[in-house]
């Protein structure tokens, strides 16, 4: 079956003013156009990246937010091919297809990712596929705006699976899970019997986490204040939690407790005091990747003789440098292979609780808040 030649009334979570809360509408979204699916939304995750563009982010409102939707293909486009109707699918960031990096295979490198991303609009002609009472409601971020019952995504962002998968539990690893294991995985290139020191014990970091321990990690340090997030840390397979606010020298700990140095980190925190631990605490040969935000005026205290001479470096990691296609469906063989619980990390709430679910995050109450959909 092809695209529904009619638009579908949704429920969707709006941002009508940046820095205020959600607000439950409902609104049309458009049948897929050529190369698009229209998906009804099971469950979607709630990444820092939505709370960060509703407080202030530079994104033209009203607009639907969401990028980390799971669902089941109510209709495709003409041109689509990796999707049908009935598919299982989790909904991902969304690339161009046609600049030198995704010819290359490495869409997180997207020459068009703000726009295909930020914009709130599809680049090409500046439509969206969402309405409200006959006025445009911007749309598409990151290729989706699952904040809805109803979204349209294309089909590059559209990763079918298994249907005999948990589809409610599975959005979060189209970005935030991604993120943190794709670090681990694909940017610093993690080997079975290396260390790693993990900055950070939220989502992203935990998933990093879980993909260290997952591949053979020899030991995993987690540096985290909050003690839930420790024992957390720790049941998921961290050698040793270290607590900064506790401890003198950070550095002189993660040296001591891993017997030298870990052959990586990786940074969730956006501290840059806590970076320049990090490159302090690698092996030669060792890599930082950093996903946390920084403070727009944070800077590194590098010495670049000390670079060379370790040979150790850092590396600003997006989407964990992963193909969605690609990584998805790595991560769920983890997962059926018992050997990637990310979904201890995960705390449902019904959709109309997104404010709530949304503070619950804010204050550390929650790793990954997840939205369950109301059924259609």
């Amino acid at each position: 079956m092809k695209a529904s030649a009619k638009p579908i009334r949704a429920r969707a979570a709006v941002v009508r003013e940046l820095g205020k809360p959600f607000r439950l509408e409902d609104i049309e979204v458009a049948p897929p156009r050529d190369d698009e699916v229209r998906v009804r939304i099971v469950a979607a995750g709630i990444c820092h990246t939505d709370l960060v563009v509703r407080d202030g982010f530079n994104v033209p409102v009203p607009v639907v937010l969401g990028h980390e939707g799971a669902g089941i293909v109510e209709s495709v486009g003409s041109r689509v091919k990796n999707a049908k109707v009935g598919d299982h699918v989790v909904l991902s960031y969304n690339s161009c297809g046609i600049c030198t990096a995704c010819r290359l295979g490495l869409p997180s490198a997207c020459e068009q990712l703000i726009p295909n991303n930020f914009s709130g609009v599809r680049p090409l002609d500046g439509s969206s596929p969402l309405s409200c009472n006959g006025s445009m409601l911007y749309g598409n971020f990151f290729g989706q705006s699952s904040f809805a019952t109803y979204a349209v995504a294309h089909e590059r962002n559209t990763v079918v699976v298994d249907k005999n998968l948990p589809l409610e539990l599975l959005g979060p690893l189209g970005c935030g899970i991604q993120t943190g294991a794709g670090t681990v995985v694909n940017a610093l290139r993690f080997r079975k019997g290396q260390s790693i020191a993990i900055f950070g014990a939220g989502a992203v970091g935990l998933a990093g986490l879980l993909a260290a321990v997952a591949i053979g990690a020899s030991k995993a340090f987690v540096i985290e204040i909050n003690p839930e997030r420790a024992k957390l840390a720790l049941s998921l397979g961290a050698t040793q939690v270290i607590n900064p606010r506790e401890t003198p020298d950070l550095l002189v700990a993660l040296r001591e407790a891993s017997d030298g140095g870990v052959n990586h980190a990786l940074d969730s925190t956006g501290r840059p005091q806590l970076m320049d631990t990090a490159i302090q605490a690698l092996r030669p040969g060792g890599l930082l990747g950093i996903i946390g935000v920084p403070p727009p005026d944070g800077v590194l205290s590098l010495k670049l003789m000390d670079l060379l001479m370790r040979g150790v470096g850092v590396k600003s990691v997006l989407e964990g440098d992963s193909d969605p296609q690609i990584f998805i469906p790595q991560m769920l063989r983890w997962y059926q292979e018992g050997r990637f619980p990310f979904d201890k990390l995960i705390g449902k709430f019904p959709f109309e609780q997104i404010n709530e679910a949304c503070r619950a995050s804010e204050v550390g109450k929650v790793i990954k808040p997840l939205l369950i959909m109301p059924e259609a």
